[in-house]
């Protein structure tokens, strides 16, 4: 049988991609909303795509719940997995309710506790629930392993001179991150080859050639070609980076501005820096020199990572 792979868009879908080898199972499809990232990400799988749902959305849940159950009627599934976000309850629900193993994996920038799809996969009857922090673990939620436990970082001998750089603020729809961009216009130098990619982020003197959100395929070249990432510490965003080689300047979005719903990613920052595969700064305290700090380290692939630890029983 096949299994359902479930996640949004941007760092839960990241997650989920980079997780699948490291979880046992044969056939499987993807469940995730339509966008560039998706498309390119998922080129070749199993896809279906259903309407997205944005945080705390009850209507958009109710409306990939539609599709959700349309498709547990017409084939049995083995096991549902998901990293998040809204959509993870959409599915759970009715597959839980037909007898459908579901596994929800939080999300790793959760590094002090659940999120609140989290919190209500908890209330779902038989949904197994696990943490990427052994430190939070424990009840009903069990540490499975990390997706950065696939990552270390190494200093260069030889680091290069920094000219040529990405930015990327995310692509969330609801949540941007002006004082980020703003700080960037004024201290990059203009001379320097930059990739700008925004999000819905919009300042009144926008840096020459931004785009709100760059084909994935071209996005790895970029990175795999720059000498320094400078990217909001989202998840995605960071495994981007490290998948490329690079060790990121990674400036946390911060809840009393409006930038997202909480401060986790100032605790995600915190993990990964602590894990040297990131320099993470405050907006007001990011420098040039941070970037010739970040450009004098690379990231490698750990070979042979552990699979995923999920339970028996």
């Amino acid at each position: 049988m096949t299994t359902l792979l479930v996640a949004s868009t941007g760092g839960h879908l990241a997650e989920l991609h980079d997780l699948a080898p490291r979880l046992e199972m044969g056939a499987r499809r993807w469940v995730t909303f339509d966008s560039p990232q998706s498309r390119s990400l998922l080129d070749g799988e199993d896809v279906v795509f259903v309407p997205p749902a944005t945080s705390r959305d009850v209507a958009g849940v109710l409306r990939e719940m539609v599709v959700a159950r349309r498709m547990l009627r017409a084939e049995r599934y083995e096991h549902v997995f998901s990293t998040g976000a809204a959509v993870a309850m959409a599915f759970f629900l009715p597959a839980a309710a037909a007898g459908i193993p579901c596994s929800y994996i939080e999300s790793a920038t959760r590094t002090q506790g659940p999120s609140l799809t989290g919190r209500l996969a908890a209330r779902v009857p038989r949904v197994r629930l696990y943490t990427q922090y052994p430190a939070w673990a424990g009840g009903a939620w069990r540490y499975g392993g990390s997706i950065f436990d696939a990552f270390e970082a190494e200093a260069l001998a030889d680091p290069p001179p920094v000219r040529k750089v990405v930015v990327t603020l995310g692509t969330h729809e609801r949540y941007t991150f002006p004082r980020l961009l703003t700080h960037l216009v004024g201290l990059l130098p203009p001379e320097w080859d930059i990739l700008w990619q925004v999000g819905s982020t919009v300042i009144d003197k926008m840096p020459a050639g931004a785009r709100r959100q760059v084909p994935i395929g071209e996005m790895r070249q970029a990175l795999a070609e720059a000498d320094a990432v400078i990217s909001h510490a989202g998840v995605g965003s960071a495994l981007a980076a490290m998948q490329a080689g690079r060790r990121a300047v990674y400036v946390p979005r911060r809840r009393a501005h409006g930038e997202h719903v909480d401060d986790h990613q100032v605790e995600m920052a915190r993990e990964l820096e602590g894990r040297k595969l990131v320099v993470a700064r405050e907006v007001e305290e990011l420098t040039l020199a941070d970037l010739e700090t970040a450009a004098a380290w690379a990231v490698r692939s750990v070979p042979g990572v552990a699979p995923f630890r999920l339970a028996r029983s």
